[in-house]
């Protein structure tokens, strides 16, 4: 995404931008263009932007005016007018505990969190407090290639690139003042009315920055919003909404990059491509005519590690008057790979833009500059007005609009559908700002007539009063309103239908219980399973479901199941389909049955006429993630031949990145679904029953973890600390363990952390490396996950699948890996191709949730930040056997999901 957001707490937070953002030295005319920066270190000081800053202090400050360090500790740290100190409504209050009015107080004027104080001790300290939200950081980038030419072009078309950055911002700012920003007020009890009213205006500072921490060009703009405002309806300061900040993030950032790109076309005439980024990513838009070569030169830390290893080589050298070995240089390596993490350095753009030019003359292999300036002069495209594009046009952009969300989705929202109408619409170039906003607009309003309202209409007779100036009433917050489509509806229907026709094949239970138990004596089937299966095989229901928590021995049930339904059916009468791959491998690997992802089997059946038979049963493994249309599709199939279905997952763990949901409706639109009760994975007997609890959202769980010294809590970076050195131990005592994370940054650090242990242990061999899609590397002794189903890559029986974990087992020079199944010390290896790894290859040392689904391990430790759902809470902290520890973050507020005081009003 070109934007990104966070929130930031009250206190002493705002230092951030001033160490690391806003380090200038403070002399320069805001007005002038990035190009003036050349000679000073640093980057430009901040500078007041958004409609409401002309409230404050009297009309004193304008926009464009340089931002102070005084006037950042006033508005940022106190929620008081940067200029004349006034409290903006109300004050922060002062709370006890660990430093909690300079860093996280809370105020009725600010969102608030509260970490309840039997959570909060760390070291004997009570950290119990809450945390105010005094901002949002909305991080404005440009795509990479127009970084990469920003920073290697000369002056002009740096300034311009930088107007068009600039101008892209200012619009989706104002953007969000007319669409996304508002307050609350009213009674907050569950019975109170809350209004949402409009406001007057967003108070922002921007602050540029020309590089990323590695040193590359990314000119990128922190807008730094206020949580005060003051509202249209009676003047009063009080707080942004939060809900809508973070629901329109995405949507801000696909307008904000379609805006970027008619900028610099109208002022540079650049053209505009999509570029495939690898598997699970969007494709990325990028200037015709800046190659790829030049991105990824710009894209990886290699060199920078490289250079800093050699200097450490050479101090080693004169220290001890020979050259270190190859053990030593591995760990210098490590060494150098740390040391170029840290915080940034302050260069001025004039030392920044030589260097860059320099690494970009070695790969263009002529002046940078000069290169520059014949690849924006390829073409000019002819912009179009909004009345340019035809009705016909919007109702096909609408259209399309509405299947690729529902594709993904089973409900959404208008934030959704601006998201994806921006996305869709940027291969088009607008004259004008308005005119790009008036035809996402039209499609989207288009694509909310096409959807299916869920949410009832509003009741007309509402007081004027009680209306925004949209004319919608207050108490309804705007851009709520939860669409579906007919064809998803239609769908869930046929899917229920079919689970209630008893025409499908049936088995005899006496059969099932010969078969089945009598040739597993030494693991008899448990009760509560014999009683799930006898359901199933003598239900004749042709879509039929079995739920079973984690660990409650689903796959020793479907092993049993499979044997019995072929001693009356035959040989290959049970077939197995799964949402993934990786986990059509484990079906096979576990039931000795022939299966298939679901996308490739209906690609088989479209194709080649794949096809099921009368008397087939098809399982279908963690179902809860497959998508409502895919599972319409393929029981349709199942039943026009009298086969039967079985959807075999648990309703409570992580659904269909699809739209989905249909594994649920199934479920609890029956009273006696199949379900298997007995936990079985866990060795202690208490997490047996915790585990339920969190399965069912019970307060209670939570309780029991803490109580058996499985919870942590502390800082961010603390728990991230925590739960690597607990993960490191125990696979360094040999036992089967897990990273997990829900956030990709966090497992990306986490793996890089591990990497570089691995390295200076000595079991990476760092020597030589290949470089992965994301900029990191991976030699010899690393694990690595896969990201792309490729059928051609093989292993033995097997092949290369999207989720797999692999070591490598060797380098080639060409930047081939050789690599064996994770865990494995023997087995067929398998050549990963260049370009695979280039594109399709990631540490897999730390996984998120999602990753973890279906693993079995020993052991599992969890860093849980503010915002983890249950649902991939409870996947993470039932992967092990042996022990499953959280270590929660507390430190960072989760705006979306706290509320004001009952009956209190913001103001």
């Amino acid at each position: 995404m070109t934007v990104s957001m966070r929130v930031m707490s009250a206190g002493d937070g705002y230092k951030y931008f001033l160490r690391s953002i806003a380090a200038a030295d403070g002399e320069r005319s805001l007005s002038t263009p990035l190009t003036r920066y050349y000679a000073a270190k640093g980057t430009p000081p901040g500078r007041w932007i958004g409609s409401g800053v002309r409230e404050l202090g009297n009309g004193r400050i304008a926009a464009g005016d340089e931002v102070t360090e005084p006037q950042l500790q006033l508005l940022i740290g106190m929620g008081r007018d940067p200029v004349n100190g006034a409290p903006l409504g109300r004050a922060y209050p002062t709370y006890g505990g660990t430093d909690a009015t300079s860093m996280d107080a809370a105020s009725d004027g600010g969102r608030e969190e509260r970490v309840p104080a039997s959570h909060g001790v760390v070291d004997g300290a009570d950290t119990s407090r809450r945390r105010a939200v005094a901002g949002y950081d909305f991080t404005f980038s440009i795509p990479k290639s127009a970084s990469v030419l920003w920073g290697i072009s000369d002056a002009r078309t740096q300034a311009i690139i930088a107007r068009a950055h600039h101008t892209a911002i200012a619009v989706v700012l104002a953007f969000m003042e007319r669409e996304v920003a508002a307050t609350r007020t009213g009674a907050t009890a569950v019975d109170g009315a809350v209004a949402q009213v409009d406001v007057a205006g967003l108070i922002a500072m921007a602050f540029d920055h020309f590089d990323s921490r590695a040193g590359d060009p990314h000119l990128h703009t922190h807008v730094v919003i206020s949580n005060k405002v003051q509202t249209v309806l009676d003047g009063k300061w009080r707080s942004l909404d939060g809900r809508p900040m973070h629901a329109a993030v995405v949507a801000l950032s696909e307008l904000h990059e379609t805006l970027f790109a008619d900028q610099l076309t109208r002022y540079l005439g650049c053209s505009w491509e999509p570029r495939t980024r690898g598997s699970d990513r969007n494709p990325a838009w990028a200037i015709v005519g800046v190659p790829d070569s030049l991105v990824a030169e710009f894209s990886t830390r290699a060199r920078h590690i490289d250079v800093e290893t050699d200097r450490l080589i050479a101090e080693f050298i004169a220290a001890h008057g020979r050259r270190p070995s190859a053990v030593t240089i591995m760990k210098l390596r490590a060494q150098a790979t740390l040391a170029t993490r840290p915080a940034k350095e302050v260069h001025s753009l004039a030392e920044l833009t030589a260097s860059w030019r320099n690494r970009a003359q070695r790969v263009l292999g002529e002046d940078a500059t000069t290169w520059s300036r014949k690849a924006v002069a390829r073409g000019r495209a002819t912009p179009l007005h909004a009345e340019d594009v035809s009705l016909e046009t919007i109702a096909a952009l609408a259209a399309s609009v509405v299947r690729a969300v529902g594709e993904r989705r089973a409900t959404w929202r208008h934030w959704n559908l601006v998201a994806e109408a921006a996305r869709q619409t940027m291969e088009y170039r607008f004259a004008a700002a308005f005119d790009r906003e008036a035809v996402v607009g039209r499609v989207v309003d288009a694509a909310e007539h096409a959807s299916l309202r869920l949410t009832p209409p509003e009741l007309a007779s509402s007081p004027i009063t009680f209306r925004r100036s949209d004319g919608a009433s207050v108490f309804r917050p705007r851009h709520t309103v939860v669409y579906t489509s007919t064809d998803l509806i239609d769908a869930e229907a046929r899917l229920l239908e079919r689970a209630g026709d008893r025409s499908g094949p049936q088995l005899r239970t006496a059969k099932l219980r010969r078969v089945a138990v009598n040739t597993r004596p030494r693991h008899p089937l448990t009760d509560d399973q014999i009683a799930a299966l006898t359901a199933i095989v003598t239900s004749g229901r042709v879509v039929d479901v079995l739920v079973g928590p984690a660990g409650a021995g689903k796959t020793t049930a479907m092993s049993a199941l499979r044997r019995a339904w072929e001693a009356e059916y035959g040989a290959d009468s049970v077939v197995g389909l799964a949402p993934s791959a990786a986990a059509a491998h484990v079906l096979a690997e576990d039931l000795g049955i022939a299966t298939e992802n679901l996308a490739k089997w209906w690609q088989d059946h479209t194709v080649h006429g794949t096809a099921f038979r009368h008397g087939q049963l098809v399982i279908i493994d963690e179902a809860s993630l497959a998508g409502t249309l895919q599972l319409d599709r393929v029981t349709a199939l199942a039943a026009s031949v009298g086969a039967k279905v079985l959807l075999v997952g648990d309703y409570a763990q992580l659904q269909s990145v699809d739209a989905g949901g249909a594994f649920a409706l199934l479920v609890h639109n029956r009273s006696d679904a199949p379900e298997l009760g007995d936990v079985h994975r866990f060795s202690e007997e208490w997490e047996k029953r915790a585990s339920l609890e969190l399965r069912d959202g019970k307060p209670d769980a939570i309780d029991r973890y803490l109580a058996h010294d499985r919870v942590r809590d502390g800082s961010t970076d603390e728990m991230a600390d925590a739960a690597y050195r607990a993960w490191r131990a125990d696979a360094r005592a040999g036992r089967s363990t897990v990273l997990i994370s829900d956030s990709n940054e966090a497992v990306a650090t986490l793996n890089m952390r591990a990497r570089m242990d691995g390295i200076l242990d000595g079991r990476v061999d760092a020597i030589h490396e290949a470089g992965l899609h994301d900029g990191t590397a991976a030699a010899v002794g690393d694990t690595i996950i896969t990201r792309r189903n490729d059928r051609r890559l093989r292993s033995a029986r097997s092949w290369v699948r999207n989720g797999d974990r692999w070591t490598v087992i060797a380098v080639h020079h060409s930047g081939k890996l050789e690599v064996r199944r994770h865990g494995q010390r023997r087995g067929t290896a398998v050549v990963l191709p260049h370009e695979y790894v280039k594109q399709h290859v990631e540490l897999g040392y730390a996984v998120t949730s999602h990753r973890a689904q279906g693993l079995t391990t020993d052991t599992a430790h969890v860093v849980v930040a503010p915002g983890m759902t249950r649902e991939n809470l409870y996947v993470a902290m039932t992967r092990g056997r042996e022990s499953n520890r959280a270590y929660v973050a507390v430190d960072r507020p989760d705006v979306a999901h706290v509320e004001s005081h009952p009956g209190e009003s913001e103001e």
